[in-house]
């Protein structure tokens, strides 16, 4: 609209049209800390408008942790098979299943390069850090994770918000991919 259209058309417009764009933000924000600063930045539209209930209309339903590995299943397949010489597979993988969940939280976080042995094959790639590069909250990570953890025959424990926390701290400064190599130690038991 031009400028001597909006001073001529209803405040009550504008008012939408502004909603409209800020609500667009809060249902593209996928984290919980996006969408609380676009809600923060909604507000003072919201109390101009008189609008009590409009935050809450347009705030997402919860992503699944199976709606989020359809990011994973460009390689690991939607059967959690992956592909044979490329990517390994999830379904019956230690590194997915690991008693300790550091394992593959650490994996998702900062993503994993160069030689590993899932089920007894090899495989040599690399798989993004979707916790830093794409970056995912800790629910969603625990989400996936929990999923992943517990599809196609695997039955290890779920995965929480809290455990996907603890590792984004305690690998805070890490600035290059995991390796099996680094990792084994933990596949192993140990704690860190």
């Amino acid at each position: 609209m031009m400028r001597s259209q909006l001073q001529k058309g209803s405040r009550g417009v504008v008012r939408v049209a502004l909603l409209a764009a800020v609500a667009g933000g809060i249902v593209a924000a996928r984290s919980g800390a996006e969408r609380r600063s676009a809600e923060r930045a909604l507000a003072p539209a919201t109390a101009a408008s008189g609008s009590t209930t409009f935050s809450r209309a347009v705030t997402s339903p919860p992503v699944t942790g199976q709606q989020i590995y359809q990011r994973c299943a460009t390689c690991h397949q939607a059967t959690g098979l992956g592909l044979p010489g490329s990517f390994p597979p999830l379904a019956g993988s230690e590194w997915a299943t690991a008693p300790n969940a550091a394992v593959p939280i650490r994996i998702v976080l900062h993503g994993l390069q160069g030689l590993i042995t899932v089920k007894n094959q090899r495989f040599s790639s690399a798989m993004p850090a979707y916790g830093t590069g794409q970056p995912l909250s800790d629910a969603d990570v625990a989400a996936v994770l929990t999923y992943v953890r517990s599809t196609w025959g695997n039955s290890a424990s779920a995965v929480t918000g809290n455990e996907v926390a603890r590792e984004r701290a305690a690998t805070a400064s890490r600035t290059t991919m995991w390796t099996a190599a680094d990792l084994t130690p933990l596949l192993k038991g140990n704690n860190r």
